[in-house]
């Protein structure tokens, strides 16, 4: 219909002149090239609401090819061969070109200018959004959100920290310096930043995020865009900040070829393989090769999860789950003995400091006797490594928990070198020195593990409050569980045997501004939306944790972040009567005859605000 009101034009409305012109035959001919070509080119396609630079793109390139092809049948078919001419076809073919061009685009640009306004429209309350950076994927997550947000943004522009790109548009939107943060939102009321979550470890851009959360400025965080499903941003795909984006350090380097050469081909055991050290130690041992990684814990269910897991992510390793009690003497030979592991990582321990505290003699069990069994049976079966997971809260222990794992630090320090002889009896066939390298990691926190403060305080704020923080001074190490796990299997390759490797763990973080800052990212105010409550220290807990008492110091190793404490050397005659005499008094379950020789066996155990706190007393007297 565009051509022929064309073809009127151009030849002044003489319609007889026109039909003696053999107007139909044009009319027919072009009416045939632009359905093939169209069609061809899947102009048709497509939804409207979503068109894109793209789509222009096509639309003129289509509306190109009918006008070139059409014109090339006119002057090498139609003219020549049927001797069929019109005068000024080609002028009428030039108005066509850029007039239908224009009018396929301004339709396809209206349709979705309507649809955005109606959705909008219905869409009620609307959030005002800002953008991190301002580059092509700026561009794209811009388009993206106005495509698919049904109306629920209003993009207000782009932030970037480049003072080169600030002041300027892109999209018709402005783009704001990162120091304009606070005008901007006492002037446009910003609700949310949107920024994209690998751009998270930048030191500069999380300084700014705590900026906008201290503004009250809600930050969310969207994948890169190949993970966009389909091509296209879904809301579900837009994810709240956590704090422990906020924690998180820049990513730790490791000599991966050192593990790789350390752990492939071999035979590893990960105790506690279900909980949350130990299942990360599992998924990173199995990107190293290894012949077998046998994971054992008692836990039913995490275990079963866990083999899905690992079933799905690395569908050509052999992994063989064992359930068993690391307590339980029999039933870990049998390990021992089926699966002959070369390296063995103990992650298998009590852990919470109150429960312990109410449970001495189960914490002796599990942390002592537990990491007795699997040592000596590592020296039985010629274990290669053994490497334990300890945690600061061994050093200058305030409470059971710590205690019992600061003596099966000592313990395995004391086994090393050591004849097998020595320690599993005259029956045992072999007399020569252990080759068995004893280690221990130590570490602080780790952020998201099970039972730690930040699942809780996130519980407490869905619920609406109060968060609960047991003193307003108390403060703790925290480290993601992936980079802990990184730097306990690049210890376990440099150790030698004997040391304890403590880790940079950074700052300290009170944890009263934890929980402020994550009632901020919620979106709430603290002590306004969400009370704080404080509870009082808990029993054993202390304020402040340590990664070192004070006669220990420190060696550094080739990685910066891992250092080796130079720690009391411990004869091991005296460390295995001293175990020996904890266990029998264990069994009798006598908690303060238990808890008295723990302060004998570590004299700097110090209890605090616990019921043991008596002992001290009579110890000093």
């Amino acid at each position: 219909m565009v051509i022929c009101s064309f073809f009127f034009i151009v030849k002044q409305f003489e319609f007889d002149l026109i039909m003696r012109g053999h107007f139909l035959i044009y009319i027919g001919l072009f009416g045939i090239v632009s359905l093939i070509t169209f069609y061809s080119m899947r102009v048709h396609t497509g939804l409207i609401r979503y068109s894109s630079i793209y789509d222009i793109y096509r639309i003129f390139s289509a509306v190109l090819v009918v006008s070139v092809a059409y014109a090339a049948l006119i002057g090498f078919w139609v003219a020549p061969i049927h001797n069929i001419d019109s005068v000024n076809i080609y002028l009428v073919l030039l108005i066509s070109f850029f007039v239908s061009a224009t009018l396929l685009t301004l339709v396809r640009m209206g349709a979705k200018a309507l649809f955005i306004y109606i959705k909008r429209s219905t869409a009620g309350e609307r959030e005002r959004v800002l953008i991190y950076g301002a580059n092509g994927f700026s561009i794209i997550l811009k388009q993206a959100l106005e495509a698919g947000g049904m109306g629920k943004f209003i993009i207000t522009g782009f932030i970037d920290e480049n003072p080169s790109k600030t002041n300027k548009d892109i999209h018709q939107k402005r783009v704001y310096h990162i120091s304009a943060i606070e005008k901007l939102q006492r002037k446009q009321r910003i609700d949310k930043l949107v920024v994209f979550a690998e751009d998270l470890k930048a030191d500069n851009l999380k300084q700014f995020i705590e900026k906008c959360v201290e503004l009250g400025i809600k930050v969310v965080t969207v994948p890169p865009t190949e993970q966009w499903m389909s091509g296209q941003l879904s809301l579900n795909q837009i994810k709240d900040l956590k704090i422990e984006d906020l924690l998180q350090r820049p990513p730790i380097v490791i000599e991966n070829g050192r593990i790789s050469s350390d752990l492939k081909g071999k035979r590893v055991l990960v105790t506690g393989g279900a909980g949350s050290i130990g299942s990360e130690v599992v998924r990173q041992v199995l990107s190293y090769s290894p012949e077998l990684v046998i994971v054992c814990d008692q836990a039913e269910s995490p275990l079963h999860e866990l083999q899905l897991e690992m079933e799905e992510q690395f569908p050509e390793a052999n992994m063989a789950i064992f359930i068993g009690d690391i307590t339980n003497s029999t039933r870990m030979y049998s390990m021992f003995k089926e699966y002959a592991p070369d390296v063995v990582y103990h992650a298998a321990a009590y852990k919470h400091v109150p429960m312990m505290e109410n449970n001495p003699c189960e914490a002796i069990l599990t942390n002592v006797m537990g990491t007795k069994n699997l040592a000596d049976l590592s020296l039985t079966f010629d274990v290669e490594k053994f490497v334990m997971i300890s945690t600061d809260k061994a050093v200058n222990p305030t409470n059971v928990m710590g205690t019992s794992k600061r003596i099966a630090e000592i313990y395995i320090q004391s086994l090393n070198g050591l004849n097998h002889k020595k320690v599993n009896g005259s029956s045992h066939p072999y007399t020569q020195p252990s080759q068995t390298k004893f280690i221990t990691t130590r570490f602080g926190n780790v952020l998201g593990s099970n039972g730690s403060v930040i699942p809780r305080f996130r519980q407490q704020i869905e619920k609406g409050g109060p968060v609960t923080v047991t003193h307003p001074d108390i403060t703790r190490y925290f480290m993601t569980i992936p980079e802990a796990v990184q730097l306990v299997l690049e210890a376990g390759t440099m150790g030698r045997g004997g040391e304890i490797f403590i880790f940079d763990m950074g700052e300290p973080v009170k944890i009263v501004d934890l929980a402020r800052k994550m009632i901020r990212l919620a979106g709430l105010v603290p002590e306004v939306d969400i009370p704080i409550a404080f509870t009082g220290l808990r029993p054993g807990e202390k304020l402040y944790e340590e990664l070192l008492n004070e006669e220990e110091q420190t060696i550094p190793t080739h990685h910066s972040k891992i250092k080796i404490s130079k720690v009391r050397v411990y004869s091991y005659d005296d460390v295995v009567n001293d175990i020996d005499e904890l266990l029998k008094l264990n069994k009798n379950k006598d908690e303060l005859q238990v808890v008295k020789k723990m302060k004998q066996i570590v004299p700097e155990y110090i209890s605090k605000n616990s019921r043991f706190e008596e002992l001290d007393l009579q110890l000093n007297n």
